[in-house]
């Protein structure tokens, strides 16, 4: 493993993105930086199965976003 901090963040202008890395814990949904496979996860984020990359990016979550999207 690299000496970089755990939680990068990538700025760009007033917004910013934070990756996670596979390994960390992690409860939700992520999608993949690196080709956007998403995954649930309730407790350690993987590799991802599609590309084999290890940064992960938390998608915004709404109680009602998944039922809203399927209509």
């Amino acid at each position: 493993m690299s000496a970089e901090p755990r939680e990068r963040l990538a700025q760009t202008g007033d917004d910013y993105v934070q990756f996670w890395v596979a390994g960390e814990n992690g409860k939700g949904e992520y999608r993949c930086s690196e080709c956007a496979y998403g995954v649930t996860v309730y407790r350690t984020l993987p590799v991802c199965p599609m590309c084999s990359g290890s940064s992960w990016e938390q998608t915004a979550w709404s109680p009602f976003g998944r039922a809203l999207r399927l209509q």
